[in-house]
């Protein structure tokens, strides 16, 4: 009888260690021009445990005037204020760039892209001592000190910056690629690599290319990030939600048997969609103005609304008639999304999980503890 009793405590034990055996690495993208953080961040980033940020640093698109690939939408501000989490920077590139450019333009966009990812890290270092700095220069209550003495401050930011270096762990690559364009991407990844020696490489995965991995070939990288929403076109009246749906990403992760190791990319967002008549008319990123106003705003199902009035959100002029799509991924649809990632992608605790995107306004949509259960799901 002990013996039973033993057996049945040390299996009840056992499977309670093995309920959670790994915690993810808790990341955001940041897509943004600006990173410019306020205490509001940093306070979403300590409660939520973030650890890791995508951020993009810029992108590369075709220039038919110069016929070559060129760098555009460069991030600006680069600002953290308190907040410390590992940056991966992030590089859009269009499929044009690669479908357009030879082995020689390739070359020469990979030194370029290596410089540049090089010049906005010094300027996050940059404004990493300048704070440092003020914090040494003027310490707290300074004025109060009867003894202060102030030392020279482009001396001690001058020395701070001499201590910090432009070492990132990883560089993400963010392309949908094509068939056609496979070649020429994957070559460009390679010579990216020769620019960053010490750090690994990783490359977005969208789900198509997930799927049908035969087709689409295997990026030469360290690891990717696979790609969990848009998974519809926006401009397609009849979509119910171009973002996604857990019963369209169902039929996308299909196998187990992706030869990168990968960490998951989920939606966290939200948009509306405009028509008129059936005509695709732009994307509402903000559209609070109008979501609660039931007198401008007619709704006709869980999600479609009608416009009962001309009105002016932002720059984007709408006409009463005009047709409304608003688009988020429930809490319950997110769950479901969690699972099915689960069921087929091996997750451990070198694992990133990134939500897209920080915005203190989707943040707050879903909850802070909302979003910290969804990273305990995995």
């Amino acid at each position: 009888m002990k013996n039973i009793i033993f057996v049945l405590l040390f299996v009840v034990l056992n499977g309670a260690s093995c309920e959670k055996e790994h915690e993810v690495v808790r990341s955001f993208c940041y897509w943004k021009t600006d990173l410019n953080f306020e205490n509001q961040d940093d306070s979403l980033i300590k409660d939520l445990k973030v650890q890791h940020m995508y951020v993009r640093f810029f992108d590369v698109d075709w220039n038919p005037y110069a016929k070559e690939p060129l760098p555009v939408a460069t991030i600006r501000n680069t600002s953290l204020n308190e907040s410390n989490p590992e940056i991966t920077p992030s590089i859009f590139i269009t499929n044009e760039v690669v479908l357009q450019a030879n082995k020689k333009q390739l070359d020469s966009l990979a030194i370029r892209i290596a410089k540049r990812v090089e010049q906005i890290g010094v300027k996050i270092n940059e404004a990493k001592a300048d704070k440092i700095a003020n914090g040494i220069v003027y310490p707290k209550d300074y004025y109060k000190q009867e003894n202060y003495k102030r030392i020279n401050y482009d001396s001690v930011k001058s020395i701070e910056l001499g201590k910090l270096k432009v070492d990132f762990k990883e560089i993400l690559v963010d392309c949908d690629w094509s068939e056609k364009s496979k070649d020429n991407y994957f070559y460009l990844l390679t010579q990216i690599k020769k620019g960053f020696p010490t750090a690994q490489i990783s490359a977005t995965i969208r789900l198509w290319q997930y799927k049908y991995a035969s087709k689409a070939g295997i990026p030469p990288v360290d690891k990717g990030l696979l790609m969990c929403y848009n998974l519809a076109k926006p401009d397609d009246f009849k979509t119910k939600n171009s973002i996604g749906t857990s019963e369209e990403l169902a039929q996308y992760i299909t196998h187990d048997q992706y030869k990168l190791k990968l960490d998951i990319a989920l939606p966290l967002y939200s948009w509306a969609v405009v028509f008129r008549g059936d005509k695709f008319k732009g994307i509402l990123s903000d559209y609070d103005q109008i979501r609660n106003d039931s007198i401008k705003l007619k709704k006709v199902s869980d999600s479609k609304y009608i416009l009962q009035d001309d009105i002016l959100i932002g720059q984007t002029y709408l006409r009463n008639g005009d047709e409304i799509r608003i688009e988020k991924i429930s809490e319950e649809e997110l769950d479901k999304m969690i699972s099915i990632v689960k069921s087929k992608i091996p997750i451990d605790n070198q694992t990133k999980v990134t939500f897209f995107s920080f915005d203190k306004k989707y943040i707050n949509d879903y909850g802070t503890q909302n979003i910290s259960n969804y990273y305990a799901r995995f």
